[in-house]
This record gives C-alpha cells, sequence and structure tokens, in this order.
C-alpha cells in the first residue's frame, strides 16, 4: 500500500471525501498489518453513513454528525482480514437518492467526467475505488444506491442478500430494507471482500445467514419490455446481452413503485423524524422534500402496500420457476449534474427504475460494466437472483466481466500520452491501440502546466487541437485512472468531425497563470518549435 499516493488522490479527489485518516495514523496502520492476511494492506473507504471508530459520521449532514467509539461490524471484520480505512465518503444526504447530486459536501462527477453524475446514494464510495484511490470500497444499498453508482463509474457493485452483511452501525435509510454493499474494480476482488464481510452477527437483528445450491449453468431472463426513456445508446448497448427467456417484469416494476410512492417513505421517518423536526433547516430541501412525504400515509395504506407487496412477491417467485437469474439495464439512461437540477426527484426515480424492487423483493444483485454507448456513456448490466443466490450472481458476473475485457472504448490523448512520449507506455502495457491521428473541435486551448504537461481546456478564443485517438479495453480503464492526477481528468471531448469521445482534459483553474501554447496546434508541433528555436 503506498500511503502517500493514496492521500495525495484522496485530497486531490473533488467532493469524494468527507473525512480522512491522518497520513502518519494510516502508515502505522498499514505497517502493523500480518501480510498473511486475505486482506493485508488493501486500502478501502467506508460510506459516511456507516461507523468508523474515531472518524465522525455524518449521514451527509454536518449536524447530524456523531464520532462512534467503535467500528461497524462489516467494518471491523475487513479491518481484522488485513484491509486499511483511509476516511468516510460522501453521499446523498441520509442515503436518500440515487444522483449524487444531494449533499452539502460536494458532489462528485462520475470518473468518465463531460459533467456526468457519479450517481448515488453511495457516491464517494464509487468514485473512490473508480478513480483508483482504494482497492474497494463499503456502501449502502436501499433502492439502488449500491449499483447505480457502480454503474456510471464502470466498476463492480455487489448488493448481497439482505442481511448477510451487517447493518448494525449503519444509519438506517429504510430500516427493513437496509442493505450495505461492496464497489470494486473487478468481479474477483469484490467477491473476496464480501465473502470476509458477511456472517451473522448476534446483537443485529436484522442479520441473517443462508445460501441456495451453486447453480453452474443458470437460466437466464431478460425482461419482454423495456424503458430507456429515449435513450437509444443504452438500449443498443442492453441489446448486446442475449438470454434464454423473456419475462415479464411488470410486478418487479409496481414493487418498485411502493418504495418511494408508498408507505416505505414513511419508514424512513421513523428514524429521521425527531432530527428533522427539530432541525429542518440542516436537511437539504430536496433531501427534506422526499422525507415529508411520508407524513401523508396512514397505517392502513401501510398494511394496504405489505399486501399488494405479498402478492407481488408471490408473482416473483413464479418467475424463479422460468429462469434462475434475470438480467437488466441497471439504469435506463445516463444524466449530467445540469440535468438532475433540472428535475431532481423525476430523474431520481428513472435512475432506479430497475433498481429499487429489488430489497422490497428479497432479491440478490451484482452489477458489472457492459462497455460504452456510442456517444461514450458508461453502460452497465444487474444480475437479479433470489434471496441466497449470491454464489451463482457471482459465478456468472464473474463470466460477464470476463466478456466485458473484451470490449473498449475510445480515449483521445493529447499530451504525454501521445506515440513517443513519456507517457505513453502506460496505454500500451494496458493493450491499447493507436486508432489513428485527427483533431478537436475549434473549441480548445492548449496550456503548459507548471508540471511540464499540457492541459487541454474548453472555451472561447479555441483552436482544433492535434490528437490521437486509442482503443483501451474497458476492463483497463480503472487500472489507467490511477496514474491520473489532478488537475488532469476524462471528460468529453468534442471532434471536428461533430462527433465527442472521452478524453483527457484539464481542470480550468490550473490554467489561469500557465502559458497558453495554443498556437502550435498540438502538443507535437510545440515541443518541435521549442526544439527548433
Amino acid at each position: 500500500m503506498d500511503v502517500d499516493a493514496v492521500v495525495e488522490r484522496a485530497r486531490a479527489a473533488d467532493g469524494v471525501w468527507i473525512s480522512l485518516v491522518g497520513p502518519d495514523e494510516l502508515r502505522e496502520r498499514a505497517a502493523a498489518v500480518d501480510p498473511g492476511l486475505p486482506l493485508a494492506g488493501m486500502p478501502f473507504a467506508v460510506k459516511d453513513n456507516i461507523d468508523v471508530a474515531g472518524l465522525p459520521t455524518t449521514a451527509g449532514c454536518p449536524d447530524f454528525a456523531y464520532t462512534p467509539d467503535r467500528n461497524a461490524p462489516v467494518v471491523q471484520r475487513l479491518v481484522d482480514a488485513g484491509a486499511v480505512v483511509v476516511g468516510k465518503t460522501n453521499l446523498d444526504q441520509f442515503a436518500t437518492g440515487l444522483t449524487g447530486a444531494r449533499s452539502p459536501y460536494g458532489n462528485p462527477e462520475s470518473v468518465f467526467g463531460g459533467g456526468l453524475i457519479s450517481g448515488g446514494s453511495s457516491s464517494g464510495s464509487a468514485v473512490a475505488v473508480a478513480d483508483g484511490t482504494v482497492a474497494f470500497s463499503l456502501g449502502t444499498d436501499t433502492a439502488g444506491s449500491g449499483r447505480v453508482p457502480a454503474a456510471l463509474n464502470g466498476i463492480v457493485g455487489v448488493k448481497p442478500t439482505r442481511g448477510l452483511l451487517s447493518t448494525l452501525g449503519v444509519v438506517p435509510a429504510c430500516r427493513s430494507l437496509d442493505c450495505v454493499s461492496v464497489f470494486a474494480r473487478d468481479v474477483t476482488t469484490a467477491e473476496r471482500v464480501t465473502r470476509v464481510a458477511r456472517g451473522r452477527v448476534r446483537e443485529d437483528p436484522w442479520s441473517r445467514e443462508g445460501n441456495r445450491p451453486l447453480i453452474a449453468r443458470p437460466r437466464v431472463g431478460v425482461p419482454e419490455t423495456l424503458d430507456f426513456f429515449s435513450d437509444a445508446g443504452q438500449e443498443k448497448a442492453f441489446a448486446r446481452f442475449g438470454g434464454d427467456a423473456a419475462v415479464d417484469i411488470g410486478p418487479l416494476l409496481e414493487a418498485g413503485d411502493l418504495l418511494y410512492r408508498g408507505p416505505w417513505v414513511a419508514e424512513r421517518l421513523a428514524d429521521l423524524g425527531d432530527f428533522l423536526a427539530a432541525h429542518p433547516e440542516s436537511v437539504l430541501p430536496v433531501t427534506r422534500a422526499v422525507l415529508e412525504t411520508g407524513r401523508g400515509f396512514t397505517a392502513a395504506d401501510a398494511f394496504r402496500a405489505q399486501h399488494r407487496l405479498q402478492e407481488l412477491k408471490h408473482a416473483a417467485d413464479r418467475m424463479w420457476e422460468q429462469v434462475d437469474v434475470l438480467v437488466l439495464p441497471t439504469i435506463g439512461t445516463t444524466w449530467t449534474h445540469a440535468e438532475i437540477a433540472e428535475d431532481p426527484i423525476g430523474r431520481n426515480l428513472i435512475l432506479g427504475r430497475y433498481t429499487q424492487f429489488a430489497n422490497l423483493l428479497d432479491m440478490a444483485a451484482v452489477t458489472v460494466p457492459h462497455g460504452f454507448t456510442e456517444d461514450g456513456r458508461p453502460a452497465s448490466i444487474t444480475l437479479f437472483g433470489p434471496a441466497f443466490s449470491d454464489d451463482t450472481l457471482a459465478l456468472l458476473a464473474a463470466s460477464q466481466w470476463e466478456r466485458t475485457k473484451n470490449d473498449t472504448m475510445t480515449l483521445a490523448v493529447a499530451g504525454l500520452h501521445l506515440s513517443g512520449e513519456p507517457r505513453n507506455h502506460e496505454l500500451l502495457e494496458r493493450g491499447a491501440t493507436l486508432l489513428g491521428v485527427t483533431r478537436t473541435a475549434p473549441c480548445y486551448r492548449l496550456h503548459l502546466l507548471p508540471s511540464g504537461a499540457p492541459g487541454l481546456v474548453r472555451g472561447e478564443g479555441g483552436a482544433a487541437i492535434e490528437v490521437e485517438l486509442w482503443q483501451l479495453p474497458v476492463a483497463q480503464v480503472g487500472g489507467f485512472l490511477t496514474g491520473i492526477a489532478a488537475p488532469l481528468s476524462l471528460g468529453r471531448v468534442a471532434l471536428q468531425d461533430g462527433t465527442e469521445v472521452t478524453g483527457f482534459l484539464c481542470e480550468a483553474y490550473a490554467v489561469t497563470d500557465a502559458p497558453d501554447i495554443t498556437a502550435g496546434g498540438g502538443w507535437r508541433n510545440y515541443r518541435s518549435e521549442g526544439q527548433r528555436s
């Protein structure tokens, strides 16, 4: 574990972390780890609604904060296995939301840039894994918070069967449905961590154990019909996955509607109602609006909804007679932060369309990357199974992950990753291949950063800048991101032919006093002119 590198990346990440273990203490903890332990020296992050001894638990609300004197059992299991807590990560306040845009601590972007939301509520936990700061992280998942952020950041998200990972020491969102989740950059790591973390905790009344026989060749179902909310790219990406049978998911979607449009919203008030009443101004308006809807339900409403849910569970059980695993797109479409701001509640519901039924219907789920859309947005699928089918899902997810390794994304580079430049080997070592040379749209400026690298910034008075297009295996994206330090990041780069690809961009703040080298039309021309002069 390179403590200095971890600390540097964590400090540079915008809106990802709420609190960090001090560097000296982190070094001491890392040095004290027994190298023979199963997770020895692996740095990890913890969503800030899960207790870590000595670090405040805020649940995304500063006035709610308290400092626990012991770890949540799920955290302690990982520490006992040799993993090292780096700090606490940002989240949608009180884990209420799927956007990653509901926190007073900042709203992180997806690692793919372009203003794309990170997804929530486990926003920081997902980004901390995807940007390479930590090896894995813990989130929570009540309505999809362990799957939506995985989809939007191109990583793996495991939502185990409820109760397999203890929720003791977790700030409740919807106590009867809450679940601790695991993020990692690959299926093997995610499964390894989940196996260490799972296990019954005697003091936890929601903890449970169980297992279904492993099905080596499961029957895989896909939906008869799906709504991609006019997103042709996501629709085409999901069409690449083929199942064994088509099934009716209408009962699942109806069950999911009960979570935010039914009396389960009132369950959130059972734990947060007193705080909300005493500190209304401490809660973000959008979070408060969601929670307050819970006051409109009666006890009779709750029983009616439970009765209907039981009927829907019966329908889901019949589905499992036809198939062993159900595969859905994790999300039907993607949003930018600006688009979420236009309709924060309505678009949040769309993000949860294919996730929020899982815990109500007692399902396990694993989310894995599924390549990219033609316009460069991350695509993802989620594998669902009945309670305690976790081993079968892990096996199928591993198989899907292997297939995903053959998927690629197009990456535009404009500086030190160009052919023959000092960092080009980082692409070659990850199996990237050169597609060709082109230029950006005439709206970019190139600046010489203090590090000696160029920084590409979009803005007025720009020009067409020469870039190379590389084809990078999707499975290598996470590892590649670990080498990208602020102020550089990946974002959407417009090309001269009108298309957009993912590419290197520089934060505008970093070029305020940096020399403008746009006139050369590209890094190579600038270097050549410098050598001639």
